[in-house]
Parts: structure tokens; sequence; C-alpha cells
């Protein structure tokens, strides 16, 4: 059995100390596939400046670490895969590793996570009891996840994932999930619609409600959660805790066959999977029970192979531009060099404009813009056409509703931009200010008093090794620690 552990022994395992990991909080992935990485200053810099106070690294970079130190930043460091057959395999190997890339920076840097390493090594650098040990993996270990209280993970993982739950019930640890309802939605061929993957509001009548137990769902994320949940109690583990180590939505894609890569798309997603996760919503089945969640990522990453959008996943560009505006006015402390005010809903380019002059009426009628501006004489009447008319009612109605999440969509011809629409004597609600850097606007990611992404659809996928292949080493380390 050793020798076929050692034999596919490919992935992270992940170690995290115990204080603080409970409750509601949101971190940012930093991935370095790019033509140019950052210097860690920069990044330790942006990260402070945006108020990021959970990050997760793929390596653990000495100089990085020594550029989060005395941060207050929590920070999950990372075994690269090619070490990781060295350190399963020796006591010694793991105990030198956790010794140059844990305790030699601890507790300067406020590491709460690295990847792989033995229990006998953090004892003899006294972190022990600090800590506790599971292993991310793709949600695709979890077939049929709908319903959720359906779900079960693949049998054929059983003989390591039994004793991987089990270690982790007993530990108290979490189980780590990559969630990503882009791809769920991408390969559900129109059976999933985009809002239920957005986590955009739904009529009652539109919500998936799972026939067993009348639990109502209004996002992908939240079923997946509970998925998990409910194909760990089918194993008979029933309070090992969910942690989503990645999560997100991609803001570029190939026009022909990812047209809802778009930035409105991910800027929907993230600050609503923002305001679900930091108010400690849960799950319908676990309603109050913080989903500590990872987003995928801080920088776009240009040199990743596959598709378009593999590169289009971050937050900000390889200078720290923001790639788009998170909203979320009214969710939490307010950030740094706020921008809020800086940007506008704007009709779609190419929207179809019978569905243009629709939202034009509705929102001049029942959504209660005041429309006069667009009357023959006045400053906005021209140009005289439905598109410029609907983007001065869209904007108007958008920051007349606090710039909310779904405020700027009108059934898809609407989309954010920070390009003032305002020209000549028509001035557009939100006009005057400068364009700031703040990406993050209206909350922190810090603490405040929702796929099934097959591993070769992950935007960490390639590169990167099977949940199989996770969940392996995973058993192999717990036999470690079982000798």
């Amino acid at each position: 059995m050793r020798k076929l552990f050692c034999f596919l022994l490919q992935l992270q395992l992940a170690v995290f100390f115990v204080h603080g990991e409970e409750r509601a909080c949101i971190g940012v992935n930093i991935g370095t596939a790019m033509t140019s990485v950052p210097a860690p200053t920069q990044i330790a810099t942006l990260l402070r400046s945006q108020n990021i106070r959970h990050v997760r690294l793929y390596d653990a970079d000495p100089a990085m670490l020594a550029a989060l130190a005395n941060t207050g930043i929590s920070v999950m460091v990372s075994v690269p895969n090619e070490q990781l057959l060295a350190i399963g395999n020796s006591n010694a190997t793991a105990a030198n590793w956790v010794a140059r890339n844990v305790a030699a920076h601890y507790p300067s840097v406020n590491i709460t996570a690295i990847a792989v390493g033995s229990e006998n090594a953090l004892l003899a650098a006294a972190l022990d009891r600090y800590i506790k040990i599971s292993t991310p993996h793709s949600s695709s270990i979890i077939l049929d996840s709908f319903p959720p209280s359906q779900a079960f993970f693949n049998r054929s993982l059983d003989p390591v994932l039994v004793p991987l739950l089990k270690f982790l019930q007993s530990t108290g640890s979490p189980l780590m999930l990559n969630v990503y309802p882009y791809y769920d939605y991408m390969r559900s061929n129109g059976v999933i619609p985009l809002d239920y993957a957005l986590f955009r509001p739904l009529p009652p009548n539109k919500e998936a409600v799972d026939a067993n137990t009348l639990l109502h769902y209004t996002n992908v994320f939240d079923a997946v959660v509970d998925a998990a949940y409910f194909a760990m109690a089918y194993l008979n583990v029933t309070n090992v805790p969910v942690m989503v180590t990645e999560t997100g939505w991609p803001h570029k894609g190939d026009p022909s066959n990812e047209p809802d890569a778009t930035s409105d798309n991910a800027d929907t997603y993230n600050s609503n999977l923002i305001r679900h996760v930091m108010n400690s919503t849960g799950t319908p089945k676990h309603p109050g029970v913080a989903v500590p969640t990872y987003i995928y990522e801080l920088y776009d990453e240009d040199t990743r192979p596959g598709s378009t959008s593999e590169k289009y996943w971050g937050l900000f560009d390889m200078n720290g531009i923001p790639a788009y505006t998170l909203h979320l006015t009214g969710s939490g402390v307010l950030l740094a060099n706020d921008t809020t005010n800086q940007t506008y809903c704007v009709a779609r380019d190419g929207a179809d404009e019978k569905m243009l002059q629709a939202a034009l009426d509705w929102a001049c009628g029942p959504g209660k813009v005041d429309c006069s501006a667009l009357t023959q004489g006045q400053p906005c009447y021209d140009p005289d056409n439905v598109e410029a008319h609907a983007t001065y009612a869209f904007n108007a109605y958008y920051h007349g509703m606090g710039m909310g999440s779904g405020t700027c969509y009108f059934s898809g011809v609407a989309v954010i931009t920070t390009t003032d629409p305002s020209h000549g004597s028509c001035v557009y609600t939100g006009s005057g200010g400068k364009n700031g850097t703040s990406l993050l606007n209206g909350t922190s990611l810090a603490p405040s008093s929702n796929s099934t992404a097959g591993d070769s659809g992950s935007p960490r996928a390639v590169g990167h090794v099977s949940s199989f292949a996770s969940a392996v080493a995973a058993a192999l380390l717990l036999s470690a620690l079982l000798l």
C-alpha cells in the first residue's frame, strides 16, 4: 500500500492553525504564472492597501514571506509538488522543510496553513498544538451533487477518503473544496440559469428545491457546499466543517465560446460571494455557519495554458490595476481609496434594441427614474437614440439604488463601466470624481463584527494534479502519522 501511495503522491495537503479560521473570512489565492511577477513588497503593499487579511500561496517563497512579516496577514503556504515525494517519505526531510519554511518565519509571519509535513516535524518545531491536517479537493469528487441530500463521493475514493474524513473529524479539521459555479454553469447546457450561478436574487418559483429536505437553494455555491456535507453524512461523518479554498469567476474569455466570462459577471459573482460569506449566511443545511472562502485569484496569470479565460481570473492585472470594480457598499467597513461613486451603468454594446427599449420604459416608469433630462430640448436628449437614453436611465437607477448588486442588469442589456458616459452639458449621476485604484469598494476582506469543476476544468488544474492523488497523499500522511 505504501508503494502505491508513493507512486500516486502528487498534490498538496494543507495544515492550518486552529485559531481564527472558524469565523467568516475571505481570502485570496496568489498565483505567479505571469510574464512579470510583481515584487513581494509590491504584493504586500497591494494586499494591505486593499485590506486583504487572508492569502493562500502556492509555495513558501522566503522573499514573499519576508514581505508579509509583521503585516498581520494570515498566510497559507504550500509545498511545491516536486518536493512532496521526498517529504512524504522522510520525517527528517519534513522536519527540515518545516524548520526552514514555517518555524523560521513564525510568528512574525502569521502562517495559518502549510502544505504537507508530518506531525512529527511539527512536534519538533513546537507547533503541534496549533496545527491540524487536511487536503484541498476539486468538488468533482462529489457525484450527483443535486439534490444535495442525495450527493455522495466517488466510491472509488473510499479507501482513502473514509480514513481521511475520520481523521479530519477526530482533529476538528475542515474538508477543503475548490468550488467553481462558473464551470457548473458552462457545462450545464442551459440547465443552470446564469442568475443561479451568480448569486443574483431569484423569485421563489425559480429557486431550486431539494425534494427530500424541502431546503431551497438560491445559488450553486451553497448547493455544492451542502452536497459535501450530505456526502460526508452518507459516510457517517457529521461534524467536519467545509472550507472553500478556491472559487471565483473569470472577467474575460473567448467571445465565441466563453461569452459569460465578463467583468460584469465577475463583479457580480465575487461581490455577492463576499457579502454572502462575510455575513455568515451559511447554507440551507447549516444556516449561520461560516464558510471560510478563498477567491481565485489576486492577479491575472497571463502565462497559464488553456482557454482564454484561464488567464483572466484575477482581481488585478500584473501592474496592480483593478481588472474591474467590486461593489460591496453596505456590507462592511469602508475600504481605503473608495471609488464607489466612480462607476457607471451603461447599455451593453450590441444589445437588442427592443430589449433596450423595454428596459428604458421600465426604468422611466415602474423604476421611478426621473427621465425628464431625456426630453427634447433638455441636456441629455442628444444623441436621440435608445442606447444613449437607456444608458442615462440605467445609470440613474443604478446610483439611485446605491449601486447594489444586481441593480445594473436589466435582463442582461446593461453593464458596469468605470468610463464616465457624461458628455457636453449632460452630466451623469456619479460623475465628478477622479478614477481611483481601489478594487474592493465599500467593505473589507477582513472578518467583520457557492460546481463541479472537473480536474481538467479548474483554473488550477493545468500543472496540478487530480483530487484522487490528493486523497491518496492524505492517506499516506495519515498512515505515516499512525506508524
